[in-house]
């Protein structure tokens, strides 16, 4: 697995990075050299926010949290993607040529976890089709909020590409521009 370390506005010591390379080491057990991990601490009042991002061939895993101590963060943030896998892992054995990867990794999360409840799959409800316009990321903005929608898929007339807004928790808006 690679990992990539770095700290915003923070100096990252070698002491520390072998401690997250530890830490992170039974992602690479399973997950091997065909994962990418970006581990990123960063100062946020008193307290150190973590984002781990682990990108196994197309699917991506992540997860943060905040706590006194980057290690202590790190771990948290390592509990939360455990928990994610687990609770879709149901989901991800119906699917086991996409996450084949992960056959050892959810065979060992199983013999570590005492059983739990059968996860009820979601199932899609309602499908919708609309015919996706060009316009710039602030009439998006606008047109999302008219229709009072948390996000809005859009052609961005510069790029010729889609692109998608959405609101995000903090009450400002966010643009994703995905590469294909």
């Amino acid at each position: 697995m690679v990992l990539n370390i770095h700290g915003v506005g923070m100096k990252i010591g070698e002491q520390f990075q072998e401690k997250v390379k530890s830490k992170m080491n039974k992602f690479h057990r399973f997950f091997g050299d065909e994962a990418v991990a970006n581990i990123r601490f960063q100062h946020e009042h008193d307290e150190i926010r973590t984002e781990v991002t682990i990108k196994v061939r197309s699917h991506y895993y992540r997860a943060e949290a905040t706590a006194p101590e980057g290690i202590m963060a790190l771990e948290r943030a390592i509990d939360i993607l455990e928990g994610q896998i687990r609770k879709h892992k149901t989901r991800m054995k119906k699917q086991s040529r996409k996450f084949s990867y992960m056959k050892e990794y959810l065979a060992d999360l199983e013999s570590r976890v005492e059983p739990e409840e059968v996860e009820e799959m979601p199932i899609i409800v309602r499908r919708k089709s609309f015919e996706i316009t060009p316009m710039d990321a602030n009439e998006a903005v606008l047109q999302m909020e008219l229709l009072n929608h948390s996000f809005h898929i859009f052609i961005n007339p510069d790029t010729g590409k889609v692109n998608l807004v959405y609101k995000r928790l903090d009450g400002n808006y966010g643009l994703i521009e995905p590469e294909y």
